[in-house]
């Protein structure tokens, strides 16, 4: 952040006036990588269940790849860089016949997504409702007071 000194019109007295705006968005980062919000997402993410992305890599198996890797996910998160997967592609079938395409996330994007959405949704859609449905049918939203 920059600063540059101005003259105050009706004293003469030197002040600081900031060039630059603050980040609004380094306080949302902090909530959002917080230990507490990272472990509520997990339990979510872990109560849907879902099958691996195209890492292949299990529910199951997250745990232990989290503990290991969490300082450089969390570091690229903070600085930007981090990048998510491409979606695994399936084909599902339809009740009615034929099939529809799926798309599943890996785990880690899945974890980091619902990490964004239980710190984004109340800001956005403050009426949200613990009774209301999100975008998957079924999956009640419980983050309404945060």
């Amino acid at each position: 952040m920059s600063s540059q000194n101005t003259k105050n019109s009706n004293e003469g007295v030197n002040m600081r006036r900031v060039i630059e705006t603050p980040n609004p968005n380094a306080r949302l980062l902090e909530q959002i990588l917080s230990r507490e919000n990272m472990l509520y997402a997990w339990q979510r993410v872990k109560a849907n269940k879902g099958a691996p992305g195209i890492d292949n890599m299990s529910i199951e198996k997250f745990p232990d790849f989290a503990r290991a890797k969490w300082d450089s996910i969390r570091e690229s998160l903070s600085d930007g860089s981090y990048q998510p997967l491409p979606v695994k592609r399936v084909e599902i079938p339809k009740p009615a016949g034929g099939t529809r395409p799926l798309g599943i996330p890996t785990v880690k994007d899945r974890l980091i997504q619902q990490a964004i959405a239980q710190v984004m949704m109340p800001i956005f859609d403050p009426e949200f409702s613990d009774a209301s449905y999100g975008v998957q049918a079924g999956t009640v939203c419980p983050w309404g007071d945060l």
